[in-house]
C-alpha cells in the first residue's frame, strides 16, 4: 500500500486546522484503499480549549457514526502526528491495528508503549506502527504554527523546542 496519498490527505486536514488556529493535527482513517473518515484538532485555542477533540478522536467519532459492521482489521490510521496515549489507546481499543504517522511526538506521543507488561487484553495485540511518512510536510505545520506568536497551545512544550530547533 502506497501511505503518501493517505497522509497528503491528512495533511489536508492539518492545514485546515491551521488555518483556524489550531494545533495542525489531521488524521483519515482507511479502509481497504478508501478513505472512510477524516479530521483535524479542534479546541485547542484558548477560548475553548479542551484535550478530548484530537484529530484522532474526531475521526473515531465519525467512524462510529458509520456503522458497526465496519471490520476494524482492515482499517488503516494516518495521522500527521504521533498519536497521544489517549489517541492511540482508543485507536487499539476500537480494534485498529495499523497506525501511521508523519511527525513523531517527543512530548507526549504514545506508540512505544510496551504492551507486553499489561493486562492479557493488550498485551495478545499486534498493532502496526509506522512513522516519518511525510514527516517534513508535517514539521512545517508545527513550524508555522509554533512561530506565530498568536498561538500559545503547547508553546513551551519540548515537541516545539524540537520542531523549532530543526533546520
Amino acid at each position: 500500500m502506497d501511505y503518501i496519498p493517505f497522509m497528503q490527505s491528512a495533511l489536508i486536514e492539518a492545514r485546515q486546522a491551521l488555518d483556524r488556529g489550531e494545533f495542525p493535527v489531521g488524521c483519515v482513517i482507511s479502509n481497504a484503499g478508501e478513505i472512510l473518515v477524516s479530521g483535524c484538532r479542534a479546541n485547542s485555542r484558548p477560548e475553548t480549549r479542551n484535550e478530548l477533540d484530537h484529530a484522532e478522536m474526531v475521526a473515531l467519532r465519525r467512524l462510529v457514526d458509520l456503522g458497526p459492521e465496519i471490520d476494524p482489521n482492515n482499517l488503516c490510521v494516518f495521522t500527521t502526528l504521533e498519536p497521544c496515549l489517549m489517541c492511540y489507546s482508543a485507536l487499539i481499543l476500537n480494534g485498529i491495528k495499523t497506525i501511521i504517522y508523519a511527525y513523531e511526538d517527543t512530548f507526549g506521543g504514545g506508540t512505544t508503549i510496551d504492551l507486553k507488561p499489561l493486562r492479557p487484553f493488550y498485551r495478545h495485540l499486534n498493532i502496526k506502527v509506522v512513522s516519518g511518512v511525510l514527516r517534513e510536510k508535517s514539521r512545517t505545520l508545527f513550524r508555522d504554527f509554533f512561530s506565530n506568536p498568536d498561538n500559545s497551545y503547547l508553546r513551551q512544550s519540548p515537541l516545539a523546542r524540537q520542531v523549532l530547533r530543526e533546520p
